[in-house]
């Protein structure tokens, strides 16, 4: 063998090699750009989902915090038509104790009064009530201030009945308000 002929033969080996060795760099990039976008697409997709759920809870967020807004400026109007409403029924009971009608509603509250307490009892009322009520031959006790109605105890100062007006809206007042907020809506 001669050195041409050897040296001929590692060229050609190193050719080989070479074309061997550059096949498998064109594979293994092949194979990073293939793992690189899996990789780049797998994040990708996994951002977009991570964005796409914090986006729709932010979007819930949002919604339910306008709702209870919209539902606070509601009950806000309604409890402000409320109490517009309880001031215009005050106004109402004071004009309604100028009326001839007044008269009889005064009478029908001593009458229940003297069914709860006895036929003996002592009545408070204002002082322009004192004369329809000294009228009806009832015993009667200091002045009271009011907008209207009677407040009745019975001789000994152990059982009252507070019917005056102011009382009764009280005691009324949730059912009065229903009522109203029925109407309302």
């Amino acid at each position: 063998m001669s050195i041409e002929t050897f040296v001929y033969e590692i060229e050609n080996r190193k050719k080989g090699d070479l074309q061997r060795l550059d096949s498998e760099l064109a594979q293994k990039k092949a194979q990073i750009l293939s793992e690189r976008d899996a990789a780049l697409a797998e994040i990708k997709e996994r951002y977009a989902k991570e964005a796409k759920a914090k986006s729709e809870r932010e979007s819930a967020r949002i919604i339910e915090a306008s709702r209870l807004q919209a539902k606070k400026i509601l009950f806000d109007a309604i409890n402000s038509n409320l109490e517009s409403a309880m001031s215009v029924i005050t106004e109402e009971l004071k004009n309604f104790t100028k009326s001839s009608e007044y008269r009889k509603v005064l009478e029908a509250m001593i009458s229940s009064a003297k069914k709860k307490l006895g036929p003996d009892i002592v009545i408070r009322c204002r002082e322009q009530d004192r004369p329809i009520l000294k009228d009806l031959g009832i015993t009667m006790g200091p002045a009271i201030q009011t907008i209207g109605g009677i407040l009745a105890e019975n001789k000994e100062g152990t059982k009252e009945l507070d019917l005056t007006f102011e009382e009764l809206l009280r005691n009324n007042e949730d059912q009065i308000k229903g009522s109203l907020v029925e109407k309302m809506l």
